[in-house]
């Protein structure tokens, strides 16, 4: 890696601070210099190594008030999402590995038990802050790990059903237990919903002024041993109060909302609910994600996600693009598809970025649904649409579509509607790590009756599958593509419905053949081509369908070769498992076939880049080749191994 040091920013207050228990010996004053200098660093960590930045920067002030008033790791601050805990991760002793962030081998980019005691709970989905912070109250209260509990939850994390669950058995558990409510009216997107009117209203009717007023005429009282009691902090606290009534219903003593960046504010708030509270506690804070650095803040995303930039212009070091990518491919075909269709809609849940259904909002505003970070409830949503007459493509990352599962099971497949999901970030996805690894879709999509699950080899096959998803009205219907670039092949005009279940030959040859499921097409065909020079000339396919298989092509492969190898972007149960099912029941293994199946390991893989990840997991174009010689016992031709 470049070093960067001399780029680094004079920290002289940050510098004295090696774990949170140093905070404890410094003033007010001195916290103050400690946010600035925190802020300085986290842009600079960011600019080297790209990153999730404007949460981060909109957490700064918290960050440092919560490690100053409470006594960490014994008390567990929980962090939703993650996105925002870079600062979290300076202040606790892992300031010199921060310029290794999200990479191979480096700190994650979200909070991970086993990288450090001051996470006490992973975190990379959202909403599942309060429901941890709750167990752990509950595990203190009955001889587990003592110490306070602290939820840190976006307004964005807010809209999902289990933050509410959580509050709810909260509420009447009636622990001592602190949630956090980050308000900064963004969390990838604008947030939309009720909820995000409801805490709108809340800090619409106190301006900061007046709060900052209440505040800081307490601070001559709250600091020290609160010399009038708990009557004087009550009243200080019921002052503050301005109608957190939602909040109250459900069992929570209310306090806020309070300016988040401004520590003459927050200490003393804070002070005084971690010295007094007995219940539940929810403090809902304002901030603004990106906060003080102005690119960032000027950003249409605050900054949300970044590559490497420099630090002084905020321009992002991007290589350029080869092909276009994969998700803008989806987004443009779903389009085109809608521009004649107008029962076509389109839902995604917070994520229209992402999935690039802000392209499709654009010219259909009225047919493009944001639900909020709520995947059930977009699974649903999706599967009444298509009870009602609509054509529902439900648009979620891979890794979040596991959070609507019961859904898709119970709401669409037993129903036999037909939502057709568009599964994006399908396998390894790179420096977000195991938490946003697509690996297990096909698995638990292709066992359900009815579901027709296909993989996009490249970004043609890709609009082609948009059409064919389009078309399909018989059931559910997904199609599973990557994060990143396509292979930079030819672009068809519009996509062409598939005819269901029914794969493409690539290459015919002898003795061993391969059939890919998904985009490792082309190290396939790599590896075909590297082991034809040895001599050994590989039959390839591309299976297209994990369900239903192409059962003609599939026994076909398999009389007319001694070898049949697998290929797939997944765990095992996927694609893999259906062929061997398929071999099993047509009694092909009798005949003497080697059947062997390519998936992603038994294990959660560490962010490195995509190339390095799949070279781990053993499926790249050189694993391909060395798994054909190692089922043939071959190692040199001619020779056995």
């Amino acid at each position: 890696m470049t070093d960067h040091t001399d780029n680094r920013p004079k920290t002289p207050m940050l510098d004295r601070v090696a774990l949170p228990s140093d905070l404890k010996s410094l003033s007010d004053r001195e916290l103050r210099q400690v946010a600035d200098e925190l802020r300085a660093e986290t842009i600079s960590a960011v600019s080297v190594t790209g990153g999730h930045l404007g949460a981060g920067l909109g957490v700064v002030e918290l960050t440092v008030a919560l490690h100053a008033i409470f006594d960490t790791p014994r008390d567990k601050i929980i962090w939703d999402v993650g996105h925002q805990c870079y600062p979290h991760k300076i202040l606790t002793g892992r300031r010199d590995r921060i310029r290794t962030l999200r990479t191979e081998g480096g700190l994650s980019g979200f909070t991970k038990r086993s990288e450090s005691p001051f996470d006490p709970f992973g975190a990379a989905h959202s909403s599942t802050s309060i429901s941890a912070a709750l167990g752990f109250a509950v595990a203190a209260d009955l001889g587990g790990d003592a110490g306070d509990a602290v939820a840190v939850i976006g307004d964005g994390s807010m809209s999902a059903g289990m933050a509410y669950e959580a509050m709810n058995n909260a509420g009447h558990l009636k622990k001592r237990l602190f949630v956090i409510l980050n308000d900064n009216e963004m969390s990838i997107a604008p947030p939309v919903g009720a909820m995000s009117s409801y805490l709108s209203r809340l800090y619409a009717g106190a301006p900061f002024q007046d709060l900052k007023a209440v505040a800081k005429g307490a601070v001559s009282f709250l600091p020290g041993p609160f010399q009038e009691g708990a009557r004087r902090a009550k009243e200080v606290l019921k002052s503050m109060t301005v109608g957190g009534t939602l909040f109250e219903e459900l069992g929570f003593s209310y306090v806020g909302p309070i300016d988040g960046h401004d520590l003459d504010l927050l200490l003393p708030v804070l002070r005084a609910v971690h010295d007094r509270a007995t219940g539940p506690m929810l403090i809902h804070v304002i901030t603004k994600k990106g906060k003080g650095y102005a690119p960032a803040e000027a950003a249409r995303d605050k900054g949300h996600a970044t590559a490497k930039f420099n630090v002084l212009t905020g321009e992002q070091k991007k290589a350029p693009s080869n092909a276009p990518s994969y998700t803008s491919v989806f987004a443009k075909a779903l389009v085109d598809e809608a521009a004649r269709d107008d029962k076509i809609v389109a839902v995604t849940a917070a994520m229209p970025d992402g999935t690039g259904l802000n392209l499709f909002a654009e010219r259909f505003p009225r047919r493009c649904f944001d639900v909020g970070i709520a995947e059930q409830h977009a699974v649903t949503f999706s599967a009444a649409m298509a009870a009602g007459g609509m054509k529902p493509f439900c648009a979620l990352y891979s890794t979040f579509l596991q959070r609507g599962y019961d859904q898709v099971v119970h709401d669409v497949a037993i129903q036999r509607l037909p939502v057709r999901f568009a599964v994006d970030r399908a396998g390894l996805v790179g420096a977000d790590g195991a938490t946003h690894a697509g690996a297990f879709d096909v698995a638990f999509l292709a066992n359900l009756p009815g579901m027709v699950v296909m993989a996009a080899a490249d970004e043609a096959e890709l609009v082609h599958m948009v059409a064919t998803a389009a078309a399909h009205d018989d059931g559910p219907i997904a199609f599973r593509f990557p994060r990143g670039e396509g292979e930079g092949v030819e672009m068809p005009e519009r996509g062409v419905p598939l005819e269901i279940g029914k794969g493409r030959m690539m290459r015919k040859g002898a003795r061993v053949a391969i059939l890919s499921f998904g985009t490792r097409l082309s190290e396939t065909m790599k590896a075909a081509e590297n082991l034809s020079a040895k001599g050994i000339d590989p039959t390839v396919a591309d299976a297209r369908f994990a369900k239903p298989l192409d059962r003609d092509m599939i026994l076909d492969l398999a009389a007319r070769h001694e070898v049949l190898i697998t290929v797939e972007e997944g765990a095992i149960g996927g694609f893999g498992s259906h062929v061997a099912q398929l071999l099993a029941e047509e009694g092909v293994f009798d005949s003497g076939l080697k059947f062997r199946s390519m998936v992603l390991p038994d294990i959660f893989i560490d962010q490195a880049s995509p190339e390095r990840m799949y070279e781990v997991a053993g499926m790249d174009a050189a694993q391909i080749e060395g798994k054909v010689l190692e089922v043939l016992g071959v190692s040199v031709v001619g020779k056995r191994a």
